[in-house]
């Protein structure tokens, strides 16, 4: 049997991309031509951006795809003609709601949960803020009930997106009968620096645009394909507090992630993983993809193949790292590959890291139908 925290699920995913795609290879070019002058920044620009996994992203920004010389966000002096952080807010307020939009009506059709039965609304989010919130757009576009409870989570990093679905779970094993509706958007190219500093360049390298949501509630004959959500654990590894920071800046956000990050998830997490889940193997793994060497150093930790890394590796292909909206992407993938795969049901663990360092885990266990036991008597996965 799956072991489980009862009936609760993610019985509704939907996600949404802006429309300009960023070609990797072309913006590394581009990105070398602005740093003519720099030759030591633009080497290590190509190297980043042909090593990261990525092989497109997605920006709302078209100023994004121009040459070097016209586009705004890639090195140059600082003069006035670089988006200053207001600027950058601006867009965000005009481009964020749009997507959230996209996101939550797929997740509310995906999982048959009528916008009235909605009880409460948690919006994600680490790229911008403007107030009246996301949160009130979605109320008020959505037709959600005005007695919704809200609670916004901003400024709190990659790792916001599976600390949504947690506190999902506790809200609803507290609240019989609740549907919680998480909505994440990131507009993290918007933050793109103009500099030739390596810290920055490392940045541009893999974060993309897109928006995500979910339908959190327990789980019934209507529903399905699901991920039952089991038990959680959550930790804040103070020793890397200056590993992953994330500051505002004038010209947009300040980002710094630390080459060392992967080697120090390959160290601490392991520890973590076992205080969650015992000895037990898990067969499946939806790793935030924050970047490519963490999935490889958790893969050579525990032995994964390429099948259990493919949904976390492929969206970081096909649409970089979009910060908190990234899990359920991964989560919307993996659904994808264990219906291709005839999948009766399986075990697993979703993970995301953020700065702190914090580290969220709960275990998961997909089911193609909320009525279709996960696993079968013989205990064999299709």
């Amino acid at each position: 049997m799956v072991q489980n925290e009862g009936n609760i699920a993610i019985v509704g995913i939907g996600t949404a991309l802006p429309p300009y795609r960023i070609d990797q290879a072309d913006t590394a070019r581009r990105l070398v031509d602005a740093l003519s002058d720099k030759p030591d920044s633009a080497r290590w620009a190509r190297r980043i951006f042909k090593q990261c996994g990525v092989e497109s992203r997605y920006t709302c920004e078209p100023n994004l795809l121009e040459e070097a010389d016209v586009c705004r966000y890639l090195p140059r002096e600082l003069t006035g003609d670089v988006p200053s952080t207001s600027e950058r807010m601006a867009i965000y307020k005009r481009e964020s709601v749009p997507l959230a939009l996209a996101a939550a009506r797929q997740a509310l059709a995906d999982g048959r949960t009528a916008a009235a039965d909605i009880t409460h609304l948690i919006t994600v989010t680490c790229t911008g803020q403007f107030l009246p919130g996301l949160d009130t757009v979605l109320v008020r576009e959505l037709d959600l009930r005005p007695s919704v409870e809200r609670l916004p989570l901003t400024f709190i990093g990659c790792a916001a997106g599976l600390k949504a679905v947690c506190l999902s779970q506790r809200i609803v094993a507290a609240s019989p009968g609740a549907n919680v509706l998480i909505v994440c958007v990131e507009l993290c190219t918007l933050h793109i620096q103009p500099t030739g500093d390596r810290d920055s360049l490392f940045g541009t390298s893999f974060f993309g645009d897109g928006a995500s949501a979910c339908v959190v509630a327990e789980a019934d004959a209507r529903h399905g394909p699901i991920f039952r959500l089991g038990e959680q654990h959550s930790v804040l590894l103070q020793e890397g507090a200056e590993e992953m920071v994330w500051e505002v800046g004038n010209y947009g956000f300040d980002l710094y992630l630390s080459p060392g990050i992967p080697r120090l998830i390959g160290e601490w997490i392991p520890a973590e993983i076992e205080r969650l889940c015992g000895g037990e193997a898990q067969e499946l793994w939806a790793v935030h993809p924050g970047g490519k060497g963490i999935i490889e150093v958790l893969q050579a930790r525990y032995g994964l193949t390429e099948e259990q890394t493919e949904p976390s590796l492929g969206v970081l292909r096909e649409i970089g790292n979009v910060s908190s909206a990234t899990i359920l992407f991964v989560l919307q993938a993996m659904r994808r590959q264990q219906q291709e795969k005839g999948s009766r049901g399986a075990e697993g663990l979703a993970l995301a890291f953020g700065p702190g360092l914090t580290a969220e885990l709960i275990k998961i266990a997909y089911a193609p139908s909320a009525v279709t036991p996960e696993l079968q008597a013989d205990g064999q996965h299709a």
